[in-house]
């Protein structure tokens, strides 16, 4: 089993950091081409538009067939999604890019988690292999901003802005591929066919459960917070004229602790309950968010970056748990 959750996890961090990568550069380059902050915030939005219509039908997909037809198909969209911007960067290939990065992040996430939950039985065992998982997004959100910013900076230094970004996007383009090469090699579990619901059950009806809707707004208000940070560094970065490695290196940051916080989760559930590491991370996130546009340079907000990183990063795992 190890073996195999490594492999899920490893495959995860390159179609991820695909999408992270983009998340970075596609604003930096809106902004670069005169776009304001409000077309900015609707370009990252996309993002996630594509999973709020696509998250229960893909649910439901990967239950009827598995996981690799799904991972087949995020791995196809990811890679064209990330090329549009690099023939192409305009402000609608940008949109395009993002609502086909995002969407094939969230059908990956949907048929890893579905996979990684039929590897266990015990559930202690389930939440540490959530916690495990939880890790690539991770190091998926360091990887991905980090490489795209090296490239605008240094391929655009030396051929133009505007090919150090198409640069990026190429790369980008290639780590879903990686990703898949990693996957080929996971056995498939034997699908099972589930009777049909009582009474014509449908996924709205979950929101009936009182500690279901609770759970649910604060995993969106948590989520929120997370996209709120990587929308406002590149913003922040723009204005006080940092370059895109420095940008790239914030976001970095954030991403380095939130892997460091996962990967200390299976100590820290042995002496806190979920519901006390939520609350906590809630109230820091609070003040975090209040601190942040105060501090003055790239180090203040590198330390800002690495507290939100340590308290957002532990919401995930606890939420699934």
């Amino acid at each position: 089993m190890k073996q195999t959750l490594a492999r899920l996890i490893a495959g995860q961090i390159f179609l991820h950091a695909c999408m992270a990568g983009l998340r970075m550069a596609t604003p930096l380059l809106a902004l670069k081409q005169g776009h304001s902050a409000m077309a900015v915030g609707a370009l990252l939005s996309l993002f996630a538009l594509t999973q709020v219509f696509t998250a229960v039908p893909a649910g439901r997909y990967t239950d009827r067939v598995g996981l690799h037809r799904p991972i087949a198909i995020a791995v196809a969209v990811a890679t064209l999604g990330a090329l549009l911007p690099a023939l192409w960067p305009s402000f609608e290939m940008l949109c395009l890019s993002a609502l086909a990065t995002g969407g094939a992040t969230g059908l990956t996430v949907i048929a890893l988690q579905r996979h990684v939950g039929r590897l266990v039985q015990a559930p202690a065992q389930l939440k540490s292999a959530f916690g495990w998982l939880s890790i690539g997004p991770a190091f998926s959100n360091f990887l991905g901003p980090v490489l795209a910013g090296l490239l605008i900076d240094h391929a655009g230094a030396v051929a133009g802005d505007t090919l150090g970004f198409r640069a990026a996007f190429a790369l980008m383009a290639s780590l879903p591929l990686l990703g898949l090469l990693l996957w080929r090699a996971v056995p498939e579990h034997p699908l099972a066919h589930a009777a049909p619901p009582q009474g014509g059950g449908r996924t709205l009806d979950l929101l009936r459960a009182p500690q279901m809707r609770r759970l649910l707004l604060v995993n969106w208000l948590m989520s929120s917070c997370w996209d709120v940070h990587t929308f406002v560094v590149p913003i922040l970065g723009h204005e006080r004229g940092f370059s895109a490695s420095v940008i790239g290196t914030l976001l970095g940051a954030f991403a380095v602790a939130a892997a460091l916080i996962r990967m200390s989760l299976h100590w820290l559930a042995r002496h806190l309950h979920e519901h006390q590491i939520i609350t906590a991370a809630m109230l820091a996130t609070g003040v975090l968010f209040g601190l942040y546009p105060l501090m003055p340079n790239a180090w203040a907000m590198g330390v800002c970056s690495v507290l939100l990183g340590l308290v957002l990063g532990s919401v995930q795992p606890m939420i699934m748990s």
